[in-house]
């Protein structure tokens, strides 16, 4: 069984249950199970003091993960410990506007970016980055919540 928390640090007030969904789509997707992680929605200052001290780079980000696998499969009594994942809910919000669709489809792009990003994959190489981002439009598109317009 799965187990992880969304935390509202920075106080969104629209509803993000639907995230949950997401989430086990994304674990079901990559066949993840005994998994720990975290989620949290913070302001800009958290999001760039993170970039800022963890990445150097001084600059507001939409999403940061870290991940605990990193280095090694991070394994205690059969239960992995995948990480935490933080979502800047102000660029979040100027993106979705920006992109031309809802804050649910722009918060649940970033929440399943940085799943995949804690479960290993990334996008440093432009094959890497197409075979993440087919995989992340797969999960959002088999939901007419997040699927996109």
């Amino acid at each position: 069984m799965n187990d992880y928390s969304i935390t509202n640090e920075y106080g969104y007030e629209k509803e993000y249950s639907y995230l949950n969904d997401v989430i086990e789509r994304t674990l079901k997707h990559e066949k993840v199970k005994n998994a720990i992680f975290s989620i949290v929605f913070v302001d800009n200052e958290k999001i760039q003091y993170l970039n800022k001290n963890y990445r150097n780079i001084d600059r507001i980000t939409d999403v940061i993960s870290f991940a605990f696998e990193d280095n090694n499969r991070i394994v205690y009594n059969n239960v992995r410990f995948l990480g935490e994942i933080y979502i800047c809910i102000p660029r979040m919000i100027e993106q979705a506007k920006e992109y031309g669709h809802s804050e649910t489809r722009e918060l649940a792009f970033l929440t399943v970016h940085g799943l995949l990003h804690l479960l290993g994959y990334d996008h440093m190489t432009e094959e890497d980055e197409k075979e993440m981002f087919a995989l992340q439009e797969v999960i959002l598109n088999e939901d007419e919540r997040t699927k996109r317009c």
